[in-house]
């Protein structure tokens, strides 16, 4: 791929790098086509458990790149964002848990690529900002629906009205990042916490990440329905019946997916 990197290894774990460092890995639309297809590929791809998305160099992703200019006709804007809006949902929707691996500035679309991921890692020396309205635009990339989500509804208003710039110390107080590591220790880290969930039952995960993506949205009568019926797949699954089996034996489940 032109903008992206991507390695899966031998224990399910995909890392995507951005790969545009000279932008502070800002995306461009090959960069939204690459993302799209990728997440799409990903999510069908019964060898990838775990997807750890990070930038090359000393940026996460700074955005849109504002500044691109393709050869040939540019599509209209509205055909533009469709495309972003397609790679937001397709994160989004990705069965398997996904991490980022903040290592410097994520901005814009490059900050709500982050808070789709399920678990964000951040350096201390990451930064965060809803950058938009410096630029006279309004929230994008899935940015209304998480945020709030966050960090609450005033919260999320003043971290859009005002695009602060805001560090990772303060990023982990209003709960936007699950931890905040010194950057030389970054890489370990996310890596201990990628094989953990490599490791971990595929089925039960995917089913637990789509019930907790769903839970603002539902009652606490329908959330119970769902519960039940995602347990019922559980236990029908050769992962449940092994990992009784392990429990009972005082050994370590395997899990396989099936």
């Amino acid at each position: 791929m032109e903008t992206l990197e991507l390695e899966t290894s031998s224990t399910g774990i995909a890392t995507l790098t951005l790969n545009r460092p000279t932008k502070l890995n800002a995306a461009n639309q090959t960069m939204w086509d690459e993302l799209h297809q990728t997440f799409q590929a990903i999510r069908t791809d019964s060898d990838v458990r775990v997807l750890v998305i990070t930038g090359k160099g000393r940026g996460f992703c700074s955005g849109a790149d504002l500044t691109a200019r393709g050869d040939g006709p540019r599509p209209h804007q509205l055909t533009a964002m469709r495309k972003i809006t397609a790679t937001a949902l397709a994160l989004h929707d990705l069965p398997q848990p996904t991490i980022a691996k903040v290592n410097g500035v994520a901005a814009g679309a490059g900050c709500n690529l982050a808070l789709g991921c399920d678990l964000i890692v951040a350096s201390d020396v990451a930064r965060f900002s809803e950058i938009f309205a410096s630029r006279g635009l309004s929230l994008d990339f899935g940015g209304s629906w998480l945020l709030p989500r966050l960090v609450g509804l005033h919260k999320a208003k003043e971290l859009a009205f005002f695009a602060d710039v805001i560090d990772a110390a303060e990023a982990e107080r209003l709960g936007i990042v699950n931890r905040v590591v010194p950057g030389e220790s970054l890489d370990a880290f996310v890596d201990d916490w990628a094989q953990r969930l490599a490791a971990g039952p595929p089925l039960a995960l995917a089913q637990s990440k789509m019930m907790l993506n769903q839970s603002l949205n539902r009652s606490m009568a329908e959330a119970l329905e769902f519960e039940g019926a995602s347990q019922t797949v559980n236990f029908g699954s050769e992962d449940t019946v092994n990992a009784m089996i392990a429990f009972a034996e005082k050994k370590t489940p395997e899990f396989h997916g099936r």
